[in-house]
């Protein structure tokens, strides 16, 4: 793929990393131990997940062990029919989305340009559920936070200082919190930021501290709006790609803290569903 390169972070660690910020083009990560490489996120459809593969093949001869999904949203799950023998990690809540059946419809909306790739996709069932801290191999740990869904995983390289923070983190690029708890997001932002120093997201840039602060005020200016996007305060954020999540953002952290955990009807309406 050429919006994708392979970037080392450190010895037997790199991102897949996107040449453009967007909710189509999402980061990867990968990490080689003896036994096998480890894949953080398979990314949105088959074309960007065999790029991947041909890196890695001219890499290391050492198979693919393991697939990370840090979310259940097709961005980091349609290119996970490209890594078949591996074994499938991931929370407990996207494993119950993922046996769901597919929603075609939406992810057309969402990510046009991809509706071939989306015809015929399937995503891989997780195979390893994740609910508490766990080595994937001796060099890094699953590691369950919430926040863009209630249940979620980074992956932590503590001897490189990198963390794959996966859907928990977008820089530079607007998150879209449609079913997110942005005050318990907040408090992962906070946990992660003493992590590492190096933050490979989901979306956008690597990061470091900085990063995660500036996505942090992000999150806190949504909950600050009281579900109106005239109150929501300037920022860096008024320059980031898909401006139009902030008003769904704005609107799902308004109805959650006032008791009402349904879709925001701005998300649907985005969908085509109203």
């Amino acid at each position: 793929m050429s919006h994708y390169e392979l970037v080392p972070l450190a010895g037997g660690v790199f991102a897949w990393l996107a040449n453009s910020p967007s909710h189509s083009f999402t980061n990867s990560g990968v990490v080689v131990a003896s036994d096998g490489m480890t894949i953080v996120d398979a990314g949105l459809a088959p074309t960007v997940a065999t790029g991947l593969v041909g890196a890695l093949t001219e890499l290391s001869p050492l198979p693919i062990k393991r697939l990370v999904v840090t979310g259940s949203h097709i961005d980091v799950n349609g290119g996970s029919g490209s890594f078949p023998l591996a074994a499938v990690y991931g929370s407990a809540q996207t494993s119950d989305h993922l046996d769901q059946a597919p929603n075609r419809a939406a992810w057309r909306q969402l990510h046009p340009g991809f509706d071939a790739e989306f015809a015929e996709l399937e995503t891989r069932p997780i195979t390893h559920t994740v609910a508490e801290p766990a080595h994937l191999c001796p060099a890094s740990i699953a590691v369950p936070l919430g926040g863009p869904q209630f249940e979620n995983l980074v992956v932590q390289v503590p001897s490189a200082n990198v963390v794959f923070a996966g859907v928990l983190a977008s820089f530079g690029v607007t998150p879209l919190g449609f079913e997110a708890d942005f005050a318990l997001w907040i408090e992962s932002l906070d946990r992660l930021r003493e992590f590492g120093e190096i933050f490979v997201p989901a979306h956008g840039g690597i990061g470091g501290v900085e990063e995660i602060d500036e996505l942090r005020a992000y999150l806190e200016a949504c909950l600050d709006a009281k579900g109106s996007q005239s109150n929501m305060s300037k920022g860096p954020w008024d320059e980031w790609p898909h401006q139009h999540f902030t008003g769904i953002n704005i609107e799902r952290a308004h109805m959650l803290e006032s008791g009402d955990p349904s879709p925001p009807p701005s998300m649907l309406s985005l969908l085509g569903l109203t």
